[in-house]
Order: C-alpha cells, then structure tokens, then sequence
C-alpha cells in the first residue's frame, strides 16, 4: 500500500503558493525545525504553480513529506503530473505525495470539467504506468496514451502515495479504490470526518481493503494567537472565499442561501473581511481552525478523535504568518502529541528580523 504515509495522528502544514523562493526556503525550515509530519503546497487558480514551491521546499528540508494539495486533471495532463511528481520525488530523496483532486474555480477559465471521477481514476492510472515503466499503454474514458510511451528517464521510485481530494460518496468510493489518502479541503467539522470516514470504511469493505490501510485528512485555514478573538476575526476573513465553493459540500452543516449569496456578492466587490464578518463562530468552527493555542489544538484533537489520520493547518497560520508558525509548533504540537514540554525547551530557529521578512512577504 503506502510508500511513506505517515501513520497514526500526523500534523503537517500547508502554504498558500503566493511567496517568494527565499521565503519558502524559511518557512521549509522553520518547519521543520518544529517537528512536523509534512509540508503541502497549494494550487489555488491564480497562485503560483505549487512544484516551484516544493522544489524549494524539498532543497531546504530533510524529513518533511512535501505535495501540492492539489493539482488537477483538467488544467495538466497527467503524463505532466506523473512528471511533474517524478521531480518532486527525486529532489526530495523520495518523500513526494501526489494530491490530486478536480480543481474549484475553473468556470473562469471556461475549462470543462466533464466526467471528474473518470479524469481522476485515469490520471492516477497513468501516472502509476509511467513511474513504474509500464509501456502496455492506457486507454480510460478520459484519458489515454499508447502502447510504448513512456518516460525517457528512470524515476527515483516506482510508485508515490495518491491523495485524492473529495468530499462527497461517489469520490470516496472511488478514493477507497485507488488512492493512498483522502483529503477533505476546507473542513474543521468533526461530523463530516466521521461521515467521510463511513463512507471510506463502507467502499473498502466492500473491495476486501482493511480501512485502516486509507489515510483520512482534514485540513482548513488556520489562525492561531494568543490573542484569541483576534485570531478568529483574521479567520472569518481567510475563510470566507473557501466557504463559497465548500459550505455545499458539506452535508452536515445546513448554511443560508441567503447568507452564501449575500457573501458571493461581497466577495466579488473584494470585500473580504464585511464577507467574512457573515459567519457565526458556529460556522466558523466548522471551516477553519482559529482562537488560542489551546482553542486549536482542541479542534485538531476533535478530528483525530472522529477519525483523521492527520489533520493539516492550512495558510495564513496567524495574524503574523511567522509568529503562527511558531505557535503551532511550540504550543499546538506538544498538546496534541502530550510532550508539553517542548514548548518551554525549543525556541523558534527564526530570528526577528528573519520573522519581518516573512510576514512582509506573506499576504
């Protein structure tokens, strides 16, 4: 099954793709530093391309598990995401994932998304062909190529663990089938973790697959100070562009039309922060991790106890990206791993000045 999955309650964090290589040259290390599971990159329409990022990230790290969260098969082709990976995996001396999912926002680009399920189950297909040098060929209903194409190099390994990105039954189906891990992009809701997790354990049952063998994640944006309601107000404006494209998603929470259109015409006017200011703590609670240490590491530990296999703290981390950082490391992990102690024994690798470029860089 996996090639380095980690196992158990894994903590990563995930970047927003819009710094630059020093910044993420820091940040990989700072990380790091802290102790935590893995490092993903996103790949939001718009950003910057999450492989640069991770290519840089993988230069200035050792242990961290690195993969965007996510690419998609509609805007590349998946011989360029079995290459794009293949890179990935051998700078990073083989600690690459590949997240995958069927991309939000492509409407603006008037790229179809017909037969999403298909495109994922064939580009995984595909890139498991290439990396392990198969030339017998592929022909999907989405996507095929011919016998004898194939990769004119040797990839560091034969096969690299699949996140898929889904929320709902029909792609956990297809996520118990295929794939290594699943994501739910955009949650902090333990009761759509529990259903996903049925749904997960029903399909594999179903397949002769021990669940146990499928990592679950839940990962959201994430504000954390010390001051707390600070933290959640910084919160409501992050999360707000997620709940647009998520809040239906999510078969637990009942969300007011009302309120979901009142927020998509602010958020077209840039208003962010009147968009945000919408979202009861409720809702708040349920789309992104925001408050006090304490507050956070209460969540993350609700997830795990529905059932995640790793929960992932999702951009801009605090009201200072930097600061946030550090206190999800010194104070977040140790709660959720019961070694309290490192909070008081390690301080941050990163030093004032250093933390000043960084949030300068950091939207």
């Amino acid at each position: 099954m996996s090639t380095g999955q980690p196992t158990g309650r894994a903590v990563s964090l995930a970047l927003q793709s819009d710094k630059s290589t020093p910044a993420y040259a820091e940040l990989a290390r700072r990380i790091e530093h802290w102790g935590f599971d893995g490092l993903s990159i996103y790949g939001d329409l718009g950003y910057q391309p999450p492989m640069p990022a991770l290519m840089t990230t993988a230069a200035h790290s050792d242990r961290l598990r690195l993969g965007p969260a996510c690419l998609n098969p509609f805007t590349t082709h998946p011989v360029e995401v079995a290459g794009q990976i293949a890179a990935l995996d051998e700078a990073s001396g083989g600690r690459a994932y590949l997240g995958l999912t069927r991309g939000s926002w492509l409407s603006d680009l008037a790229v179809p998304q017909d037969r999403p399920l298909a495109a994922l189950r064939d580009t995984v297909a595909i890139v498991h062909r290439l990396l392990s040098g198969d030339t017998s060929g592929y022909t999907g209903a989405a996507y095929r190529i011919e016998p004898g194409f194939r990769l004119r190099y040797t990839p560091l390994r034969p096969r690299i663990d699949v996140l898929l990105g889904v929320w709902g039954p029909r792609g956990a189906a297809l996520a118990a089938e295929i794939a290594d891990e699943v994501k739910i992009g955009g949650t902090a809701n333990p009761d759509m973790v529990r259903l996903m997790s049925s749904w997960l354990a029903e399909r594999c049952r179903e397949l002769g697959r021990d669940p146990a063998e499928l990592g679950l994640v839940a990962g959201a944006v994430t504000v954390v100070d010390t001051d707390g309601e600070a933290a959640r107000d910084r919160a409501r404006t992050e999360v707000a562009m997620y709940l647009d494209v998520v809040a239906a998603l999510d078969p637990t929470v009942a969300v007011d039309p009302e309120l979901l259109a009142e927020l998509r015409i602010l958020l077209a006017e840039d208003r962010d922060q009147d968009a945000g200011a919408l979202l009861s703590d409720d809702l708040l609670d349920r789309f992104a991790f925001a408050g006090t240490p304490e507050q956070v590491a209460a969540q993350a530990s609700g997830l795990f106890e529905a059932g995640a296999t790793r929960v992932e703290f999702g951009t801009p981390h605090g009201l200072d990206p930097g600061t946030g950082i550090d206190l999800l490391g010194a104070r977040v992990l140790p709660l959720l791993r019961g070694t309290t102690a490192l909070s008081t024994h390690r301080d941050s690798p990163t030093t004032g000045s250093t933390a000043d470029r960084l949030t300068a860089d950091t939207p």
